[in-house]
């Protein structure tokens, strides 16, 4: 697939490019989700709750710009949780990796900061990448949802077999006996010097280990072309944002948030700034809080 493996492979080589363990100074709490995986979350500030969902290698370990992102939302007067998807830090990893368990780790996030504290009508979503195809497909299929951001989602055309031919693809090599094909076949598209370089990085092992949990984000975007797009998102009623960088986005990023933001009726698109995939905290944070200021009742 062109575009859209582009898009999340150059994820990946941001995080390879910025990211490196770091240390941990929030105290960590856990959520058991449905089938008893434990789903490990930072919660900071307090405020409105948003859920930030990550894409492609994305975990708090791997990944200070989010945390950073966390923190300058929180400052704004919400309570943020950013959490390590399934197979990824301190999440569980021997357990089933799929979009549905994922989009069932969001439910159990959600009925814990319900039992925390009052929700209202729900939580807002920042999905990054692949991540943003998640975040659409948990308010799809029912999450409580009071708004939308989704970053540089890349999704394919409609109804294209790119998305259902990748995911076929990761579930191959998932199944295999080479844990570093999946990640191989993940970045297939991207320039072999990027590939070479990560794996001569001390975050090869760990982009290795995670391997397994990009198998949510392949289903993500294969689901967001198993139908046409307003049967998929037209039933989402929540206000969405669909950001784009203002220069040098990846191709196809552009036609697939205007795809998006067609297929959807209280949706908008955005701009930040932000280069080949990759956005500073500063300007991200202050694009979400300024839309979640104007859509999410206090």
């Amino acid at each position: 697939m062109h575009d859209r493996p582009t898009a999340d492979q150059t994820d990946a080589a941001h995080h390879r490019r910025r990211a490196g363990p770091a240390r941990e100074d929030r105290m960590s709490h856990t959520v058991i989700s449905h089938d008893g995986a434990s789903i490990a979350y930072d919660r900071e500030g307090e405020g409105p709750p948003v859920v930030l969902v990550g894409g492609a290698f994305q975990f708090r370990a791997f990944d200070p710009a989010t945390k950073q992102l966390a923190t300058l939302l929180a400052k704004r007067g919400y309570t943020v949780v950013n959490y390590d998807r399934r197979g990824r830090g301190e999440s569980a990893h021997d357990v089933p990796m799929g979009l549905h368990e994922t989009l069932a780790d969001l439910r159990a996030i959600v009925a814990e900061l319900q039992r925390i504290h009052e929700l209202g009508e729900g939580v807002a979503l920042f999905g990054n990448s692949s991540g943003g195809a998640i975040a659409l497909a948990a308010a799809a299929h029912g999450l409580p949802v009071t708004a939308i951001v989704a970053f540089e989602v890349p999704i394919g055309a409609e109804q294209g077999p790119e998305g259902a031919e990748f995911l076929a693809g990761i579930r191959e090599r998932v199944a295999g006996d080479d844990p570093d094909a999946v990640v191989e076949y993940f970045m297939k598209d991207m320039p072999p010097e990027w590939l070479e370089q990560a794996k001569s990085t001390p975050a090869w092992p760990l982009m290795v280990r995670i391997g397994p949990s990009l198998e949510a984000d392949a289903e993500s975007l294969a689901w967001a072309q198993s139908a046409p797009h307003a049967e998929l998102l037209g039933p989402i009623q929540a206000p969405t944002l669909v950001l784009v960088g203002e220069e040098e986005a990846p191709n196809g990023m552009a036609p697939a948030a205007d795809a998006i933001v067609g297929a959807m009726r209280h949706a908008e698109r955005g701009t930040v700034p932000a280069v080949q995939h990759s956005w500073q905290p500063e300007s991200m944070a202050g694009a979400i809080a300024d839309f979640l200021d104007a859509h999410v009742e206090r």
